[in-house]
């Protein structure tokens, strides 16, 4: 599945952003998706992931009650709803498509910047 992720951009503390992971090539139902962000001179993490009905959920201790992910099959794609923005929640973000063994397919990321 070819992922494509859009809706970054630069903001203040504080402010919301919506990302979203338009999936083409194969039906996004098939997938357990998730979004990962790495900021510079560290790791990839993992944010926020959901399974392929949207009934489990899965979120890092430090966006809990922030962020919201969620899923929409018939439009074939995944949203991440960002509020309450922190400085270190700034990195680039990534969607994933998960194929039941690892994360096996990636889009190439949207760019997060968040101002104090």
């Amino acid at each position: 599945v070819q992922l494509q992720a859009s809706g970054g951009g630069l903001v203040q503390a504080g402010d919301s952003l919506r990302l979203s992971c338009l999936a083409s090539g194969r039906a996004l139902s098939t997938y357990a998706m998730g979004w990962f962000r790495q900021a510079p001179g560290k790791e990839r993490e993992p944010v926020a992931s959901i399974s392929r009905a949207g009934a489990t959920l899965y979120y890092i201790d430090s966006v809990k009650g922030r962020f919201t992910i969620s899923r929409d099959n018939a439009k074939n794609t995944v949203y991440l709803q960002m509020n309450s923005l922190k400085p270190e929640d700034a990195a680039v973000y990534y969607c994933a498509a998960h194929n039941g063994v690892a994360y096996g397919d990636w889009g190439q990321g949207t760019q997060v910047t968040v101002s104090s």
